[in-house]
């Protein structure tokens, strides 16, 4: 998909988000932009607050394709080796959306999210076995609120408020944590750990070779 094909409608909220030809310098290349895999120290390291531009709508576009080619439904900027406070998500609709939610559980179209924050969250915590692109091959029991407010910036550098359930909110508190440099591995049930533990193990150790 290139930045051309993407129309005004690519993202259906409140304040569309629009992909657009660059034709500025840039200091990231996107299309170098890998996801990184644990113990990379970038994914745990805080990430600072960016402003909108035609780089960071660049980044986001290829940041969405690596989503989408290993088939996940969210990715961090820190995963892509970038300490911005940035990540994009795509949540189809799927079996285990709740018929009579209050607020929105999946997504028509990825979304982009610039610096944002949970404001408000509610509805008790939920467990269920979470993934993660830079931790393949490991899932762990994580318990979250089942609904969420975040605020944040669009790609285009407006303020928006937004209301999520079901796994909608848990991808966008996913990869918030993301951004903080927290990882499903701090978060997932005692047995999801002892689980994962071989596996954990032999990543760290193939890092150090």
């Amino acid at each position: 998909m290139s930045v051309c094909d993407l129309k005004a409608d690519w993202y259906r909220s409140p304040t569309p988000i629009i992909f657009r030809p660059y034709d500025g310098m840039m200091t990231v290349d996107p299309a170098k932009l890998r996801i990184e895999i644990y113990p990379t120290e970038i994914l745990r390291t805080k990430a600072p607050e960016i402003s909108a531009s035609d780089e960071v709508r660049a980044v986001a576009e290829r940041m969405v394709n690596l989503m989408e080619g290993a088939e996940g439904i969210g990715l961090a900027a820190p995963q892509v080796g970038l300490s911005w406070r940035l990540f994009v998500a795509h949540v189809p609709e799927h079996e285990g959306d709740p018929a009579d939610s209050e607020y929105p559980c999946n997504t028509s179209k990825p979304q982009a999210f610039i610096n944002p924050v949970i404001v408000e969250s509610g509805g008790g915590l939920e467990p269920y076995d979470e993934g993660c692109l830079s931790l393949p091959g490991i899932t762990g029991e994580v318990r979250r609120p089942s609904h969420v407010t975040m605020k944040a910036l669009d790609l285009e550098g407006n303020e928006i408020e937004l209301k999520a359930s079901g796994l909608l909110a848990r991808c966008w508190q996913h990869e918030i944590d993301h951004l903080d440099g927290v990882l499903i591995l701090d978060k997932m049930s005692q047995t999801s750990r002892l689980k994962n533990r071989s596996r954990i193990k032999a990543m760290e150790k193939a890092k150090k070779r």
